[in-house]
């Protein structure tokens, strides 16, 4: 039976063993920190309950550890404990009422774990440290092996009785189970080591174990890293042959894939916008070949038409699409529906999904205000939206306004102003928003005009495309001032001015110390040496220092950090930034601190008619200062270009909150980078609080 619309493949049913899949459409595992105390909490039930009200065909929760020695880090559901059954309830019966089957995955973490919350030594196949967490392991033995195995079927009997209609086994990213499938990570000479079938054996025990305790009526899946992109570990044509082995059980009903390994190679597991879409689904398809049970694809699946296209392309049977729906909870429906177009696409940007997890905090999403926060929502939501979305017919509408609408101005088309507007206009308020550049988008624009972050600009399309929807009347080459303002005399005015670039303290007025903002916004225009000053640790000074390298320039980055581009680590781009900074020849200097900028010797800084400083032929001289020693040094360049600190551009909040007015004033309020220069999440997050208080 085919799907509807442009669709052939993608909203066609399927079995999964004994379970029945609506359509191919997959909200795979991954981690939410949304643990409290070990066990799975209210705000796990909102989350997964969105996404099947959503549409999607089938939920496999984040991981449930197996074992007391697996506790890697600290918001992880600790499976083992009977308590967590009622939280598993609450879980299946929130997603069960929108008529999507939920499975549970099940995992030790082997040895990529840390023995710092558990006390106890971390288990691993062989003593082999992991690159990351750097603990050398225990290597179980074997009667602490079918403690291992015991404890799948024990957490697998749990998840049973807590209504899941599966379990997935993690054989893949950080697992104990992959680690004793890799060669780089099992040294044993037992039989749980040296041929395949040996070191796979630990996962045919945890299947039959795992099969027996969930009993006929439910699904069984496994997980398997296709590459683990490390020196000595699996690849490709072993991982195919394990997949063969778990179809032989006859007790699987499905393979699920991946690349990478959560540690060593994290940044191609949770592949930024720097990366492909659909790079990984080469190992789904290897597998589909080998094996007759369906499989699932992954790989930055971030729209519809690439998930059907994998479909059509024989690629797998099913679909993961996982930031996808973070940024979209209705993205099967909106699919379906067909407004694909309306579809809050995923940047891929890791700001708040990968990157707040990565600092101890819950899963967000810079695109969708809501993501982690639908238990809230849900409790203030009226019975009719949700028998709407229940239906899979559209979004899921805010509560309506308590009080009358209001005319609301905004000032400023970048995420902040777009965001409030369409949120205040969601709300029932006629809203306007003024945008004095050509085209709406603010900073974002600037920084998604770098080729290697284009995607960004998916955030400000998004916005657009919402605005439009509920009746935003979008205003850009048009400045506002406070009398154009008054003069509209609106409820409320919403300023999201932005920020305006400012040079450091040590720039001293030099003309060739420049802001990062002037190169891409194409003010000025370096050549030949220059140093690139990173003081702000993320996309800014790598995303000039790339341009300008494709200028044919000699670009040097400087920071005062350990690190050019630290954040970058967060948001796993670090990998693929130097992998093309050593392409393009960009060198990188850390721990050093700017202290002055002067004339290289023998220049002169001339007056334009203006009597103001003009360009120079002679270049920068930097005075540095190496932290860590005390030493001082000095660089000489053609250009300095600065990624600092901005200042808000205020001056209209407080022309509006301290002028006169003739008549009544309106409520005012700024957000975003005119209240504290920050980044794109703080402005998204903003605009929709204020759109909601209106």
């Amino acid at each position: 039976m085919s799907g509807t619309g442009p669709y052939r493949y993608l909203f066609s049913p399927l079995r999964v063993g004994p379970v029945a899949v609506r359509n191919r459409i997959v909200f795979s595992a991954h981690l939410t920190n949304y643990a409290q105390d070990g066990l799975p909490s209210e705000q796990h039930a909102a989350y997964y309950e969105a996404r099947a009200a959503g549409g999607a065909g089938l939920i496999i929760t984040e991981e449930h550890s197996t074992h007391p020695t697996d506790w890697p880090y600290e918001k992880l559901i600790h499976g083992f404990h009977r308590s967590v059954i009622p939280g598993y309830r609450r879980i299946t019966e929130a997603v069960h009422r929108h008529g999507a089957p939920i499975f549970a995955q099940l995992n030790h973490n082997g040895g990529q774990a840390s023995s710092m919350f558990s006390r106890l030594p971390v288990w691993a196949p062989s003593p082999v440290p992991d690159p990351m967490f750097r603990e050398v392991p225990k290597a179980v033995e074997q009667h602490e092996i079918a403690e291992i195995v015991a404890g799948y079927g024990l957490v697998a009997g749990h998840c049973a009785e807590g209504g899941f209609d599966g379990v997935e086994l993690q054989c893949s990213h950080s697992s104990i189970v992959r680690g004793f499938l890799s060669p780089a990570t099992n040294k044993r000479t037992d039989a749980y080591g040296g041929t395949l079938r040996n070191r796979a054996r630990i996962l045919l025990e945890i299947i039959d174990a795992v099969c027996e305790a969930i009993g006929p009526g439910r699904a069984l899946g496994v997980r398997i890293c296709g590459d683990e992109l490390i020196e000595g570990g699996t690849t490709l044509d072993e991982a195919v042959e394990v997949a063969r082995l778990v179809e032989a059980t006859g007790k699987v009903d499905y393979i699920n894939t991946s690349i990478g390994v959560a540690t060593a190679t994290l940044f191609m597991i949770e592949a930024s916008m720097a990366v492909p879409a659909g790079y990984a689904l080469f190992i789904a398809n290897a597998m589909r070949q080998a094996v007759n049970i369906p499989v699932i694809g992954v790989g930055r699946i971030k729209d519809p038409v690439q998930a059907e296209r994998a479909l059509a392309e024989g690629h797998c049977d099913l679909v993961g699409v996982v930031r996808g729906q973070i940024a979209d909870p209705d993205f099967t429906a909106k699919a379906r529906a067909g407004q694909s177009g309306d579809i809050r696409t995923c940047l891929s940007c890791n700001q708040e999904c990968v990157g707040r997890m990565g600092l101890n905090r819950w899963l967000g999403c810079i695109e969708n205000p809501a993501a982690g926060r639908e238990a809230g929502i849900a409790a203030r939501r009226p019975a009719a939206a949700t028998r709407e979305i229940s239906a899979g017919t559209a979004a899921v509408p805010l509560p309506t306004p308590v009080r009358r609408g209001k005319r609301v101005l905004v000032v400023g088309g970048g995420p902040a102003g777009l965001q409030a507007a369409s949120t205040a206009a969601r709300r029932g308020h006629r809203v306007t928003v003024y945008e004095r550049a050509p085209r709406s988008g603010g900073q974002v624009a600037v920084a998604a005009s770098v080729p290697s972050r284009a995607e960004f600009l998916d955030v400000v399309r998004n916005l657009q495309v919402e605005c439009r929807r509920h009746g935003v009347e979008i205003r850009t080459g048009c400045e506002a001032d406070a009398r154009t303002l008054l003069d509209e005399a609106p409820d409320a005015v919403v300023l999201a001015t932005g920020a305006r670039p400012q040079p450091p303290h040590w720039a001293g007025g030099h003309p060739r110390v420049v802001d990062v903002r002037d190169v891409l916004e194409g003010r000025v225009q370096p050549a030949g040496d220059v140093v690139v000053v990173d003081d702000l640790g993320f996309h800014q000074a790598t995303s000039v220092a790339e341009v300008l390298a494709d200028r044919g320039c000699a670009v040097e980055i400087l920071t005062a950090g350990m690190v050019v581009g630290q954040d970058l680590g967060i948001t796993l781009d670090m990998e693929t930034f130097n992998v093309r900074a050593h392409a393009k020849g960009i060198r990188q200097s850390t721990d050093l601190v700017v202290m002055a900028a002067a004339n290289r010797p023998g220049s002169e800084t001339a007056e334009d008619s203006g009597g103001h400083s003009a360009e120079n032929s002679g270049g920068v001289v930097l005075s540095l200062l190496h932290h860590p020693t005390g030493q001082g040094a000095e660089r000489h360049c053609d250009w300095v270009v600065c990624a600092t600190h901005q200042a808000p551009e205020d001056g209209l909040w407080h022309e509006l909150r301290n002028g006169e007015s003739h008549g009544t004033k309106p409520e005012v309020h700024r957000i975003g980078d005119c209240l504290a220069p920050r980044r794109a999440h703080a402005a998204v997050i903003e605009g929709n609080r204020v759109g909601e208080a209106l």
